[in-house]
């Protein structure tokens, strides 16, 4: 649903592009580590509660002998507030085969922010940055795997307003124009 989309940074050996059911995207979780710092935090993604709606991201397969190593990576790198939860995924191409998976998501931990609006989120990633970088590449990053998806709803409309958002905040900070 975020940066594991496009950044997998572990040893897999399958990718599944799908989605899953009953959650909505959204920019609700602060990042005092990857994509800001503690004094300023950026913005990353988290998975919440909302019937009727799907999120689409990326599964991956683990060899069984790597699954101990990579989960221990992924606590590690999702460690500012995440926790696992135990998921159905629905791959795009096994229409009605769901898989079993885990998905990282807000625990409840302080770095939950809870509802923000569109224009407070793209403030904040605009000058915020960490040890992964800008936050406004894992935005930008994460607009573009979702476009890469090719499914039409792949790039939710929540997703899509930040995304727009923080290309106008850019078009202002650097003189140029905002275009996709």
């Amino acid at each position: 649903y975020g940066s594991l989309v496009w950044k997998a940074d572990f040893p897999y050996e399958e990718k599944l592009y799908g989605y899953v059911l009953d959650y909505a995207r959204r920019f609700w979780q602060s990042s005092p580590d990857h994509r800001g710092t503690p004094d300023l935090p950026g913005r990353t993604v988290t998975l919440v509660p909302s019937p009727g709606e799907r999120v689409w991201g990326a599964a991956y397969r683990l060899a069984e002998d790597e699954v101990a190593r990579v989960r221990s990576h992924l606590d590690e790198r999702e460690k500012a507030g995440y926790g696992m939860l135990p998921i159905q995924f629905y791959p795009a191409d096994r229409p009605g085969q769901p898989l079993a998976a885990s998905v990282y998501v807000n625990s409840g931990e302080r770095h939950y922010l809870g509802p923000q609006t569109v224009p407070s989120i793209a403030e904040r990633v605009a000058i915020a940055s960490g040890a992964s970088g800008p936050n406004t590449d894992y935005v930008l990053q994460l607009a573009a795997a979702m476009r890469d998806i090719g499914a039409p709803d792949a790039l939710d409309p929540h997703l899509a307003e930040v995304e727009a958002a923080v290309l106008l905040l850019l078009g202002k900070h650097n003189g140029s124009s905002a275009t996709r």
